[in-house]
């Protein structure tokens, strides 16, 4: 803390220093107003027209089928979780891996545990059924 204030206190800024930051300031809201107010200028008066088939969706070329808001089933939203929580999990092998020579033998049990966690977490889910893609 004492370095760094000291450093602080050596330099005096003055109104010149901060001539950079205004000037890249204006020319950012410069470019800003220059762009919206030429694409109202450009892009000229437009007509709304209304229409049943104006007003209807468009996707991809696609034709709409059915209704959009048909609900998910819960079992949808449970795997993406379980995905997550898998794959986040599986991160911290690598580092262990990559350092596995420097951790010892107290690396080594703590990865036991955390893979014991792991697979318990696992049984719990597969006894709860989670993964049995059937129901």
């Amino acid at each position: 803390m004492g370095l760094f204030k000291g450093i602080l206190m050596e330099k005096q800024f003055v109104p010149e220093d901060f001539v950079p930051v205004v000037l890249q300031l204006g020319v950012a809201l410069g470019f800003v107003v220059l762009v919206m107010v030429l694409t109202h200028i450009i892009g000229g008066k437009r007509r709304r027209i209304r229409s049943i088939r104006k007003e209807d969706n468009f996707e991809c070329g696609i034709e709409i089928k059915g209704n959009a808001r048909f609900p998910f089933s819960v079992k949808y939203f449970l795997i993406a979780i379980l995905f997550v929580l898998f794959d986040v999990e599986v991160i911290f092998f690598y580092p262990w891996a990559v350092g596995f020579r420097d951790f010892g033998w107290s690396g080594f049990w703590e990865m036991i545990l955390f893979i014991g966690f792991f697979l318990s977490g696992f049984y719990y889910i597969y006894k709860k059924g989670a993964l049995d893609w059937n129901k």
